[in-house]
């Protein structure tokens, strides 16, 4: 009987997409029980939940809750007060988020356009200190059931600079020892256009080095972002309680939700909720409209300068380590505290793909004075490098056909109110 109690219940979650005209309606009686229609059970009496309408999934969760209360304790430990099934909790858990309907929740892209590299050994930790803008990550004290202070950062934003302080890439590093004791072991995600130059470049600095570098071509990585505002979300659920080899925040703002990494063998509609699962397209428009660089496109190698790309509002540099190739150059720019450039998300206010415009086209004020250069975009939004006096003057951009096209510069609400 409980058996049978626990099916009905899960297909009242299964139900919410059926089209069906259904009767008789799902009531609650005061006892607890689910009565159809005022009616009672009776074999073979086929009963489904009426149409959805406002409040419906709440009422289906009280529904399902209530019928698993009646098959008695013992399904499992209780959750929100009630007994279920470990399954049917994650199913219930995850049923306002997978629909797809509105609602606070996530959304899943697979970045095909990075790549992962292994750097582990004894002397990982300094042979990328002396190479990275940033500390690595650390494991440390805090973060335990019983302990008051939060884990350590399990991922961070760094770049990696030539010798005259320019940008060559751009990586977020992941821990993946948990401990001191262990040997340091980082996973660096990268643009994988560049994957032969940049493993080219660590080994160029590796000379003696206790370290192993090494390609990771069965891992996949994915990005959640927040359909809403990420600030108010907990973490993101996974289909059937899977664990991920990296699930953390994204480091660099929190707009940009989790980072997620998985083995490839993972079937996809295994770990994340299938109908949130989103194109790479989709990731790279949402992250241009907030003004998040990545990549080569965006940072140029060898032309790009940290600080013009935000790296310090993206947590991306620490002026307190200990020297890195390409240091004295950042460092002087800090200290002077003079940036007169910046990378800023535009719109372009006529119908045009980014796609029509060249990289590192001029950008115009309407008497044809130079403010900037465009660097990428996606659809009708893009970046720009542009000096931080002029993003509210009228400016445009020609298109490779020489087409005269406006662009509308903002300011992104995730950066330091100072500098707005």
């Amino acid at each position: 009987m409980r058996l049978r109690i626990t099916r009905l219940a899960g297909g009242l979650i299964d139900s919410r997409e059926d089209t069906a005209p259904p009767t008789p309606h799902w009531a609650l009686s005061a006892g607890g029980r689910v009565r159809a229609g005022g009616g009672r059970w009776g074999r073979g009496r086929a009963l489904r939940p009426s149409p959805p309408g406002r409040g419906t999934e709440l009422l289906y969760k009280m529904a399902a809750a209530a019928l698993l209360r009646w098959a008695g304790p013992g399904l499992c430990h209780s959750a929100w007060g009630l007994p279920f099934g470990k399954g049917l909790r994650l199913r219930l858990s995850l049923s306002r988020g997978s629909g797809g309907k509105g609602g606070d929740g996530w959304l899943y892209f697979p970045l095909r356009d990075r790549n992962t590299l292994r750097v582990h050994g004894p002397e990982a930790e300094p042979f990328l200190l002396g190479l990275l803008t940033n500390e690595l990550p650390r494991p440390g004290l805090g973060g335990g059931a019983e302990s008051p202070a939060p884990a350590p950062a399990r991922a961070h934003y760094a770049h990696f600079l030539n010798v005259k302080g320019r940008t060559l890439y751009d990586v977020i590093l992941y821990r993946l020892h948990e401990s001191q004791e262990e040997e340091p072991d980082f996973l660096l995600e990268f643009d994988n256009s560049v994957s032969g130059d940049f493993q080219n470049h660590l080994k160029l600095y590796k000379i003696r080095r206790k370290v192993s570098i090494s390609p990771c071509p069965d891992l996949s990585l994915w990005a959640i972002l927040p359909q809403t505002a990420a600030e108010g979300l907990a973490m993101p659920l996974l289909e059937k309680g899977c664990k991920p080899m990296v699930l953390t925040p994204d480091p660099r703002a929190a707009c940009m939700g989790w980072r997620l990494i998985i083995q490839k063998e993972d079937m996809a509609q295994e770990v994340v909720p299938t109908t949130q699962i989103r194109s790479t397209k989709d990731y790279h428009r949402y992250r241009y409209q907030k003004g998040i660089p990545e990549g080569i496109k965006d940072l140029p190698p060898g032309v790009a300068l940290p600080l013009e790309s935000n790296l310090a509002f993206m947590n991306g540099v620490s002026f307190t380590k200990g020297c890195y190739i390409g240091q004295e150059l950042t460092a002087r720019t800090q200290h002077m505290g003079v940036i007169r450039k910046r990378l800023f998300p535009i719109r372009f206010s006529d119908s045009i793909a980014a796609e029509d415009i060249s990289a590192g086209a001029s950008v115009l004020t309407e008497s044809g004075k130079q403010v900037g250069k465009y660097r990428a975009g996606e659809d009708n939004v893009g970046i720009a490098l542009l000096r931080s006096e002029k993003v509210k003057m009228p400016l445009h951009i020609k298109t490779s056909e020489g087409h005269q096209v406006n662009i509308v510069p903002s300011v992104p609400d995730w950066w330091p109110k100072v500098n707005k």
